[in-house]
């Protein structure tokens, strides 16, 4: 489990194509995190991985032929940069929202501009992810967790801090650019839990719906 609060970014120095899976070789130093041991896990641009092996500035990792075809992982090359967060130890703080590191989808940026010191991003997901992204919710972009400011169909607003810049790979963003896209883990809950309750995908959660489960009255 990862809180989407990145730790800093490394580079892709080395991958090979492994009998249909890739192994990677990634760059940490300079990043402040410890060595990761063998079986640890990392998020690289928001996809869980686990290190196979490891010296002081670089670790290895296998990335499964799943998570090529259905991140954005697929389209890196020797020199991307990348996103990197070791896991949540017990007791660390959680400063952003409950990352997995399993991406549901991949994203595309449609605009880039200003706002004040800030970036704004507009990003594209995939139609069925779009319920479950919600204004002032949380949304993982590339391991990142962001506050959505607006949505708009199947595309939401960020704004990127100064400091979000300096230490993520977001700085590199341009239109057209892919981002793994990972949902709050608490929308998924939610939605099964209503679904457990006999709500259709297009039934409304309205006032007669709660009251016929005990959370609302009309007294």
């Amino acid at each position: 489990m990862f809180s989407g609060i990145v730790k800093g970014v490394g580079r892709i120095v080395e991958q090979a194509d492994a009998g249909g899976d890739r192994r990677v070789t990634i760059g940490y130093a300079g990043v402040p995190m410890a060595r990761p041991a063998p079986g640890a896990s990392i998020a690289v641009n928001g996809v869980c991985l686990t290190a196979t092996s490891s010296d002081a500035e670089r670790f290895m990792a296998d990335v499964s032929s799943e998570t090529l075809a259905c991140t954005a992982f697929g389209s890196y090359a020797v020199g991307a940069r990348v996103n990197l967060e070791p896991a949540l130890a017990l007791g660390d703080a959680l400063d952003g929202h409950l990352v997995t590191g399993h991406v549901d989808g991949v994203g595309r940026v449609v605009a880039v501009g200003r706002a004040a010191r800030s970036v704004a991003l507009t990003f594209e997901l995939p139609e069925a992810l779009a319920r479950y992204v919600a204004r002032k919710g949380s949304v993982a972009v590339d391991g990142v967790s962001l506050t959505v400011n607006a949505v708009a169909g199947n595309r939401f607003d960020v704004n990127i801090v100064p400091h979000t810049l300096e230490t993520t790979v977001i700085a590199d963003y341009r239109k057209g650019t892919a981002v793994n896209i990972e949902i709050d883990i608490v929308a998924r809950y939610v939605e099964r839990l209503v679904a457990g309750a006999g709500v259709h995908e297009n039934r409304t959660i309205d006032r007669e719906f709660l009251e016929s489960h005990g959370y609302s009255s009309t007294d």
